[in-house]
């Protein structure tokens, strides 16, 4: 009988390849990712693959620790009870620790015509599908982007920037997860590349058609290609497991990113629900989560009591074209402050960014436990407080 004890991890996003990678710090741990997709997929670069302006797979030989075991498989199901795994092609993984890093994608549209003649970028196929649907489309037909989170104005953006007439329905207002002057920067470079930008109550998509979009105030965009970047949905794996999860079906778990049903299972990343209150979606915010993940996992193997989460969100970047960015600093909080870098400064800050994120990535695959963070997020305690958990959940941690 093996002494060892086997890990496993679903998603092979930011979240699971940081602790799959952190997991490997112990010799008696064996650490298996199952993924769909045999290679990386750098969601930060979707918006490019769409425009055709960049790439976004990178081997997982490149981030991947060689002592991690890669299953090319999708989930299907979590059967807690003997502890298994079962995946799409009929085979199962056992496991005596998970890590639950499923990821997010959009939700289907619920708008009337949206999930029949809209196309998404949540996945690596559905960016690469609509790029082919664009180079067939002629470059002046109209464009309509419908939604104005970080994913729908980098696409807006970028297609403008590659001569397209892109019309951006943004909702009450654009770029809402920015302070005001961030979203000046952001509306200022989107008009820079003459995005049309509609906002206000009247500007939300009510039907998409083959060849339009019809906003709730009643006027009609002709558009030749409907993009859908609004919204934001999990995976159901953990709902059809029959785990506790959130309204969106996020896993819920405790600070500790250990689900309320089951001590064995540890999430982390966009599909984590820490005592319902997630934190802000983005590749920053998956690294120390997933390898605060695989720390719990490890305080537990060692008989300790693992620690909670503290984990801040440094800023959040908007690129806008290929040598535009708005940057918005993020304060202690969480909330977004009133300072960002934009323009040429704001792309070359990010693109000194992004790369590191992949470098933290393979540097924790060749020194696990490598990876360090501040922290910084004082907001939980008030978020929790707020919902009146903080004594449950002290208990539940002991």
């Amino acid at each position: 009988m093996s002494d060892s004890t086997a890990v496993v991890v679903i998603g092979g996003g930011y979240a699971g390849v940081m602790a799959a990678n952190r997991l490997t710090r112990r010799d008696d741990v064996t650490v298996t990712l199952i993924n769909p997709r045999p290679a990386f997929i750098q969601r930060i670069r979707l918006h490019q693959v769409t425009a055709g302006s960049g790439e976004a797979v990178v081997e997982y030989a490149d981030v991947l620790s060689p002592r991690v075991r890669l299953v090319v498989d999708a989930a299907d199901r979590i059967d807690t009870a003997e502890r298994d795994v079962h995946l799409a092609s009929g085979d199962a993984v056992h496991y005596d620790y998970l890590v639950y890093a499923a990821g997010s994608a959009g939700p289907e549209p619920r708008v009337p015509g949206a999930g029949e003649f809209a196309y998404t970028m949540d996945t690596l196929e559905a960016a690469q599908r609509l790029r082919k649907v664009l180079d067939a489309t002629p470059e002046s037909a109209p464009v309509v982007v419908v939604g104005s989170g970080p994913t729908g104005n980098e696409v807006a953006a970028e297609l403008a920037e590659a001569g397209r007439t892109v019309t951006l329905v943004a909702g009450t207002t654009v770029a809402p997860y920015v302070h005001p002057r961030a979203r000046r920067s952001i509306a200022k470079g989107l008009a820079r590349l003459g995005v049309t930008v509609l906002e206000g109550p009247d500007a939300k998509a009510a039907e998409v058609t083959a060849d339009a979009v019809r906003l709730t105030g009643g006027r009609e965009l002709p558009s030749a290609v409907t993009i859908w970047t609004a919204g934001f949905g999990v995976p159901d794996l953990a709902a059809r497991s029959g785990l506790r999860t959130d309204e969106l079906g996020r896993l819920i778990t405790d600070e500790t990113l250990t689900s309320v049903d089951d001590e064995r299972i540890v999430a982390a990343g966009d599909s984590a629900s820490p005592s319902g209150v997630p934190l802000r979606m983005s590749c920053q915010a998956a690294l120390p989560l997933g390898a605060h993940a695989a720390d719990t996992v490890l305080s537990r193997l060692a008989a300790e009591r693992p620690a909670t989460i503290d984990i801040g969100l440094p800023a959040v970047c908007t690129s806008l074209g290929q040598g535009h960015a708005t940057m918005q600093f993020v304060a202690k909080d969480g909330e977004p402050m009133g300072l960002f870098v934009g323009g040429r400064l704001g792309s070359r800050l990010k693109e000194i960014t992004y790369p590191h994120v992949l470098e933290k990535l393979a540097r924790e695959a060749r020194e696990p436990g490598a990876f360090v963070w501040k922290p910084k997020d004082e907001r939980r305690p008030r978020l929790l407080a707020e919902r009146g958990e903080t004594a449950a959940l002290a208990d539940r941690a002991a």
